[in-house]
């Protein structure tokens, strides 16, 4: 069995779990008292575009040219714990004051040590706009996900059905949060684009053996036409890598493990941003 078939026995487990401990009703009732969602399409997009439904659809002009949506990431299945002294809540802080453009926050538990809980307790202290990043199988899990304030989620290609994606992209926007579609391969670009989203991720991780090459975006970048917001996920280890990746027309990178194992991560951060003083 590989790492992702058992992430997703798991998980289907979990998610019907989850369905009777805290049905969707409830997670319907919290959602009554939050406030509107951060537009996270727009903080990490070279320019401005329409909000989702139910979004506050402001640009922060002073943001940082290069886009970097950092992780939030306390373990991996391929590389176990990370960091060991792991406090969300600071990382998500440090991240704010030097210049991230949004937050990617793991909420898988048994693979990534994650929590759910992790995305309201950090939304609380910082402004920017906050991603669920999971393994989203069921559409429980969108109606989760805006019950605990993400403004975004992760949508993997690779392991949803076409009509699977469409229902729970259409059903993340009506509550106000943008989908960010993760692709690996040109056939899932192919049923992404027949979909008509508007941010997709390519993952230099292969799924399978999760193995990294960051040319993985180089490969995929050209059969994505213009207007689509591009992010490039995995493998990014320094400046050089951003820089070689914004020349074949990626937007943004969500960049975790190269941040969070530096003993200095506002340090590592800046010098991604090339904002190092």
């Amino acid at each position: 069995m590989t790492i992702l078939s058992n992430i997703l026995k798991i998980k289907k487990e979990e998610v019907e779990y989850l369905k009777i401990k805290t049905p969707v009703s409830e997670l319907k009732a919290k959602m009554r008292d939050m406030e509107g969602t951060r537009d996270f399409l727009n903080a990490i997009s070279p320019s401005p575009r329409p909000s989702p439904a139910g979004g506050e659809g402001e640009k922060n002009s002073r943001q940082p040219t290069t886009k970097i949506i950092a992780e939030i990431k306390r373990a991996s299945p391929s590389k176990g714990i990370i960091k060991e002294d792991f406090n969300p809540l600071k990382i998500a802080e440090i991240y704010q004051e030097n210049g991230a453009s949004a937050i990617s926050v793991l909420t898988d538990k048994p693979f990534f040590h994650g929590d759910i809980k992790y995305l309201q307790a950090v939304k609380s202290v910082i402004s920017l706009p906050v991603l669920r990043k999971d393994f989203i199988i069921d559409r429980y899990q969108v109606f989760e996900t805006r019950g605990y304030d993400a403004d975004a989620f992760l949508l993997i290609a690779a392991i949803l059905e076409k009509n699977q994606m469409e229902d729970y992209i259409h059903l993340g926007m009506e509550m106000g949060m943008h989908p960010l579609v993760e692709v690996h391969t040109e056939r899932e670009i192919e049923n992404v684009l027949s979909i008509n989203t508007d941010l997709i991720g390519i993952n230099n991780r292969d799924l399978n053996t999760f193995k990294v090459d960051i040319k993985t975006t180089e490969r995929l970048i050209k059969y994505i036409p213009e207007g689509a917001t591009v992010v490039s996920e995995s493998g990014i280890e320094k400046r050089d890598d951003i820089l070689y990746l914004q020349e074949t027309g990626v937007d943004a990178f969500l960049i975790g493990e190269a941040l969070i194992r530096e003993q200095d991560i506002g340090k590592k951060l800046k010098e991604f941003l090339n904002s190092v003083r």
